[in-house]
């Protein structure tokens, strides 16, 4: 099973709003997930991230495997170096 770190889109149309989630990479976007560790608003300026680091990092120690948008985010928050 490989686990993602990725975002769950849940905004409207032309107003995106995103969840962090923890997900195999089988299941679709915005479809099944293990658990939720944070939110991602790029319509406020600046960005609002709220990410739970201790459960970021336990994943990561796990082998999920950010994807490219979540790794930035992760290293802005300065979760991972």
């Amino acid at each position: 099973m490989a686990v993602k770190i990725r975002l769950k889109r849940i905004g409207a149309k032309k107003n995106p709003f995103y969840r962090v989630v923890v997900a195999d990479s089988r299941y679709p976007r915005d479809g099944r997930f293990i658990e939720e560790i944070g939110t991602y608003n790029p319509v406020v300026d600046p960005a609002q991230v709220n990410i739970d680091s201790e459960k970021a990092q336990k994943w990561i120690k796990n082998g999920a495997q950010p994807t490219d948008t979540v790794k930035s985010l992760l290293k802005k928050q300065g979760i991972i170096g």
